[in-house]
């Protein structure tokens, strides 16, 4: 069966977020001012080909935890369906 993953990586709350800062700050000068607090990430979208959707789980997680997110600096979430 095949699997979509779609995969958000976000840099920890407690971290600062020079893009995220910058676009703040750029909201203000266009007249903008209630947005505060951006805070900017990825988005992954990846399909993966398992026998369950447990199995699609594991592999996404294991994924996550070795190449698409510095677990010192981001953490994430993801969703699994079928395709």
């Amino acid at each position: 069966m095949k699997f979509k993953a779609e995969i958000d990586v976000m840099p920890h709350d407690a971290l600062l977020d020079p893009q995220g800062k910058a676009v703040t700050h750029a909201m203000a000068s266009i007249g903008m001012h209630e947005i505060q607090g951006v805070r900017i990430g990825r988005h992954i979208r990846l399909f993966v080909d398992s026998e369950s959707i447990e199995t699609a789980k594991e592999r996404v997680e294991e994924a996550c935890k070795n190449m698409l997110a510095n677990a010192i600096m981001e953490s994430y979430t993801y969703t699994v369906e079928a395709v």
